[in-house]
């Protein structure tokens, strides 16, 4: 009888080890080693604790805190490489190690300031006149929350101002699927807008950290704006790229009176954020005046190439019949 039991009970514990095997990782079986099977042979608790004692063993508690971070670094490099998918080092023009992982040297440009930043596209029809009359209605809570507060009212807009190249470059994409045909360039067109629209963004988050509220208000503002120009799009591209146009007539105007501010000393001209100085290219003792100068030509670029696809709908044609001004920031 007494072997009988010894037999059963090496029988249940050889059991429990194999389920307690299967349940564990590959990845952490090596760091088990005698624990665990200690561990496993008290059935479904040892299980739990074989998890807690591989995650935090005693020879990692005792371990140094550099060969902690060294080991933590060696690992998510490893992780990063495990599937063959691991960033090339990537390097400046001097050779320094490039900071940025949202942008990369060759996406980079310097900006052509030579533009006119006086034109104006006249309203010539009833859809003009609605889309120029929508954006200005637009302007009038802007000014009044913000005021004379340039910064915090550049880094809101640009918020939404990004969202107009997505939508459409979406859209166009789409219906470039479902057609089996051609965009002309005009996704790669849009999606660098935004793209563009995105960058001054994460520069003026450097230089205006913005406060809760204001986070709650993009969030309330964008919400409301993706969902409204998503329709308006599909409903009349035209228009949609016309509202564009008019918007960027009016960012225009807004980054001149930041730079009025600017140059007069009510805002403080502080140094460029780094973010600024590798993406335009700029000296490395750029001013907030030159991120400003760069960002103002930007827009204006973006205000002809989305009058330029309204111009082209309103002929009857397509985009796609026009070529799309791919770089033409």
């Amino acid at each position: 009888m007494k072997l009988l039991a010894l037999s059963s009970a090496a029988r249940r514990a050889l059991l429990n080890g194999r389920n307690c095997n299967r349940h564990g990782s590959a990845a952490v079986r090596p760091f088990a080693a005698v624990e665990t099977r200690l561990l496993c042979a008290g059935g479904g608790n040892g299980r739990f604790f074989y998890w807690k004692r591989t995650m935090a063993s005693p020879a990692e508690a005792k371990m140094p805190e550099k060969e902690k971070d060294k080991e933590e670094t060696e690992k998510s490099v490893a992780e990063s490489s495990y599937w063959g998918i691991s960033r090339p080092r990537v390097v400046r023009e001097d050779g320094t190690e490039w900071p940025w992982n949202c942008f990369m040297p060759w996406e980079t440009y310097r900006p052509n300031l030579s533009i006119d930043l006086t034109k104006h596209h006249v309203p010539k029809n009833f859809q003009d006149k609605v889309a120029y009359r929508t954006v200005k209605l637009l302007r009038i809570p802007t000014d009044v929350f913000f005021k004379r507060r340039y910064g915090c009212r550049a880094m809101m807009l640009e918020t939404v101002a990004a969202v107009p190249g997505m939508v459409g470059g979406m859209l166009l994409h789409l219906k470039s699927l479902r057609k089996f045909e051609n965009s002309g360039g005009w996704i790669k067109a849009l999606l660098e807008e935004a793209e563009n629209e995105r960058m001054h963004l994460m520069t003026m988050v450097e230089l205006v950290k913005p406060t809760w509220y204001e986070r709650l208000l993009v969030l309330a503002v964008q919400g409301v704006f993706f969902n409204a120009f998503f329709v308006l799009y599909i409903l009349s591209p035209k228009v949609a790229h016309r509202i564009v146009g008019y918007l960027e007539e009016e960012a225009i105007h807004s980054y001149t009176e930041y730079l009025k501010d600017l140059e007069s000393g009510a805002i403080e001209n502080v140094p460029a954020p780094a973010i600024a100085i590798d993406y335009w290219r700029l000296p490395k003792d750029a001013k907030l005046k030159d991120v400003i100068t760069v960002i103002r030509a930007d827009e204006a670029h973006h205000r002809d190439v989305n009058h330029f696809a309204s111009d082209i709908h309103f002929q009857g044609k397509e985009l796609r019949e026009a070529p799309a001004p791919i770089g033409y920031h």
